[in-house]
């Protein structure tokens, strides 16, 4: 008796049944969105082929020789912005981490001061919402002008793209802490930090991180925006708007691929590192 309930158990702890357990879990996450690609690649590719739309169909990747060669060696590098597409996407999140993290502190650093600060908040909230409206190619040409060089310029552009989301959000989080909190204070004599620490960075979290999810995305937008325009620097939008100009246009089609992938995948970093700094608190 007991063998068999022990063969039970292992049966059970399986790694062919942890699997089957973890599919049937997982099943519809996985498969529906599958679904709904494979739908929209097969509407793409009839639409191709009767004519529909001009562009090539998905297929094309696969067919295209220059495509498959950026499809199948994404590592290659022949010197200059003749590179793989993991070497032009690389080049443009190490713009993006710089620049959104110079956004990250200023945001957060100013929104607490104007949060806490109703005086300031008065002053420079028409400010903020005045430049947060202008686009991230609106600001290319100033940027060129008053830095001289691309790379610096590229790093503007995704630092004030970047900035306002976070700092507007910082700010209205600040502001909604409950007014109970503020009189517990009171109460306690809390002094700055434990009052900074202990009840203004966890009430405005929330916001904090709303506002840096909105930001990542702007600041890969405004990357692929910037180096459009910004030509001779290696990086996915100038890839693409060379590959425009050459009529490449699967290779575009595949960029815009890895533009969304890499997308996606900052947004749900940004998630998951939400999820760990709020259960840690």
């Amino acid at each position: 008796m007991a063998t068999t309930l022990n063969s039970r158990r292992n049966n059970n702890n399986s790694p062919n049944n942890q699997l089957v357990k973890l599919w049937k879990k997982h099943s519809q996450t996985i498969l529906l969105p599958l679904v709904g690609i494979a739908g929209f690649l097969i509407v793409w590719q009839v639409c191709s082929m009767i004519g529909l739309i001009k562009l090539p169909p998905p297929t094309d990747l696969w067919t295209n020789e220059r495509t498959r060669t950026y499809l199948m060696y994404p590592f290659f590098n022949r010197g200059g912005t003749d590179v793989g597409l993991f070497w032009q996407s690389l080049a443009s999140l190490q713009r993006v981490l710089i620049g959104y993290s110079l956004a990250a502190v200023v945001g957060i650093s100013v929104g607490i001061f104007v949060g806490l600060n109703s005086f300031a908040n008065r002053a420079l909230d028409p400010l903020f919402q005045f430049l947060r409206t202008v686009p991230p190619l609106a600001w290319v040409p100033i940027a060129l002008a008053a830095l001289q060089q691309n790379q610096p310029a590229a790093l503007f552009v995704i630092f004030i793209t970047a900035v306002w989301p976070i700092l507007i959000n910082t700010a209205v989080g600040v502001q909604q802490i409950p007014q109970d909190y503020i009189n517990v204070r009171k109460v306690l004599q809390l002094s700055q930090k434990k009052f900074f620490f202990k009840i203004l960075i966890p009430s405005a979290l929330p916001y904090i991180f709303t506002g840096l999810r909105i930001a990542i995305g702007l600041a890969w937008l405004a990357i692929i925006a910037a180096e459009i325009v910004m030509s001779g620097i290696v990086g996915i939008g100038f890839f693409i708007w060379d590959s425009y100009q050459n009529n490449y246009i699967s290779d575009i089609i595949l960029a815009l691929i890895y533009i969304g992938a890499i997308g996606l995948i900052l947004d749900r970093c940004m998630a998951w590192l939400q999820t760990k700094i709020s259960a840690g608190e």
